[in-house]
């Protein structure tokens, strides 16, 4: 009988999000519980060994994140198997490198490097508006944070701006037809464009339709979405890509024309 939390992660179960290869090693780092859940986020030492480079085995990650170089959202984290999700800061001070770990068109973690500015401030989008005790209200984020007080106007699927040196809130964007939004689930994960039309399902599953910027339309479930920007100007920079996805076709021509040009 298995008792208490799980510790092993096999290879083949990990993610595909996170790019590993079947054959070296059996295992996968586990992500340690926190933020984000296990199947959307992305532990750190598979960021910092796989996607960076920045160390070739484990043991060196260990001594990385031992040294308290590397940031999460403004804090250090020492665990090696921290998981960071959609929309985090991961700072390394040390080399002035700041990146916001986003998806990528074809729906696997990107590295994504941002300018220190737009490293002050994530977004965040809200799962859960309540009232706590002695009437305070709060809302719930999808990166685990409860935030008090919060404007009352912000609803649930909303996206707020939250400043990470502050702890605040100094922005938000309704969840509302014309918004720019990003798809972080389902088939279409990375894809950006504007919500056209939200379905309401009732004890089902609302369903959203998003058209991307070359007229291209589709539809994903409520939860997959993630409003971004308000208009059609993010309030995020977007990775390689801008979140288009291309044909087949398309993708090959566009090597083509890459080879042809050098």
């Amino acid at each position: 009988m298995a008792r208490g939390p799980k510790k092993h992660l096999k290879r083949l179960a990990a993610p595909s999000s996170w790019m590993l290869d079947k054959l070296s090693g059996t295992y996968a780092p586990r992500p340690s519980p926190g933020p984000h859940k296990l199947r959307e986020s992305l532990p750190l030492t598979i960021f910092l060994r796989n996607r960076l480079k920045y160390a070739l085995t484990g043991r060196e990650v260990t001594a990385i994140v031992q040294q308290r170089l590397i940031k999460v959202d403004g804090k250090v984290r020492t665990d090696n198997t921290y998981p960071t999700g959609f929309m985090d800061v991961i700072s390394i001070e040390k080399s002035g490198e700041h990146f916001r770990l986003l998806y990528d068109v074809k729906g696997r973690f990107t590295i994504h490097r941002i300018t220190p500015e737009e490293a002050t401030y994530k977004l965040l989008k809200v799962r859960k508006v309540a009232i706590g005790n002695k009437g305070v209200p709060y809302i719930v984020t999808h990166d685990g944070r409860t935030i008090r007080y919060p404007d009352p106007l912000i609803k649930v699927n909303d996206t707020v701006r939250f400043d990470l040196e502050q702890g605040k809130i100094t922005d938000f964007v309704k969840f509302d037809t014309g918004n720019l939004a990003f798809i972080t689930g389902g088939r279409n994960r990375g894809r950006a464009g504007v919500i056209v039309h939200r379905e309401k399902h009732v004890g089902g599953f609302d369903i959203v339709h998003v058209r991307d910027s070359l007229d291209r339309t589709f539809a994903t479930r409520i939860s997959n979405i993630f409003v971004i920007g308000e208009g059609i100007k993010a309030w995020v920079s977007l990775p390689k890509g801008k979140g288009l996805k291309l044909t087949i076709a398309e993708e090959r021509d566009v090597r083509r024309r890459r080879a042809a040009e050098q």
